[in-house]
């Protein structure tokens, strides 16, 4: 039997996206280049039990309206199993949520970002280090990712390598090992579901000193980061 991704998901999107009838794994499948059937999704947060790791192929983790630093117990059920998974070299891409429990998960540190809330279009820019990287050597050196996020990665695990950042997020990406990341921008996210991101919020961005105005007018399409999607799935197989 051939093995499947699996997409462990660790929280849905805002209520005006699941009210059109779509949410995270959705939109990571949409953009894998797989179909549904090659793909496990298991709901962590609801403690859906995980796969035996022998069936899986590559692991992905969604975001979350959750905080990592509440520590949940069922992110102790994640953190163990991604670090099982790891020891095994399958391939792991955590998203947001997901690149945060990979970063505790291994040693790291998580918490509320000290400048508050990112959210929108912005720009980051490859490490040195990123150049020699399988996801991210294709990619250029500044590109526009989508972001949603207050907590942060605010020490990367100790063996962790930095691949993006920018003046407001120093750590936007990093790998582990051969081949686990972490991602704090969302490259599921298309402009639309951006846009829709910052109006649900704007009531709580405005009272936070944020422009939902400014920030709806400066969201672009990010064809870059959505690619690392299928750029990941491309290097599972190839492993």
């Amino acid at each position: 039997m051939a093995k499947k991704f699996l997409l462990i998901k660790v929280g849905s999107t805002i209520a005006s996206l699941l009210d059109q009838g779509s949410d995270f794994e959705d939109w990571f499948i949409a953009g894998s280049g797989l179909t549904a059937n090659e793909f496990e999704v298991c709901v962590l947060h609801l403690h859906e039990p995980l796969p035996e790791l022998e069936s899986i192929g590559g692991i992905i983790i969604t975001g979350s309206a959750a905080y990592v630093a509440d520590l949940e117990s069922w992110n102790y059920t994640g953190a163990d199993y991604l670090r099982r998974a790891h020891a095994q070299q399958i391939p792991i891409l955590g998203v947001c949520y997901g690149h945060q429990l990979i970063a505790w998960a291994f040693g790291g540190e998580v918490n509320f970002h000290p400048l508050g809330r990112e959210i929108g279009s912005v720009s980051i820019a490859r490490t040195l280090a990123s150049r020699e990287d399988l996801l991210f050597e294709q990619l250029p050196q500044e590109f526009k990712v989508q972001v949603s996020h207050q907590q942060t990665v605010t020490r990367l695990p100790e063996d962790a390598v930095l691949m993006a950042q920018s003046d407001f997020e120093s750590n936007h990406a990093f790998r582990l090992g051969g081949c686990c990341w972490g991602l704090q921008f969302h490259p599921e996210f298309s402009d639309e579901v951006m846009k829709a991101y910052i109006r649900e919020r704007s009531d709580v961005i405005a009272e936070e000193g944020l422009n939902p105005d400014a920030l709806l007018e400066q969201v672009v399409a990010t064809p870059e980061a959505a690619g690392l999607i299928e750029r990941f799935v491309q290097i599972a197989w190839d492993i």
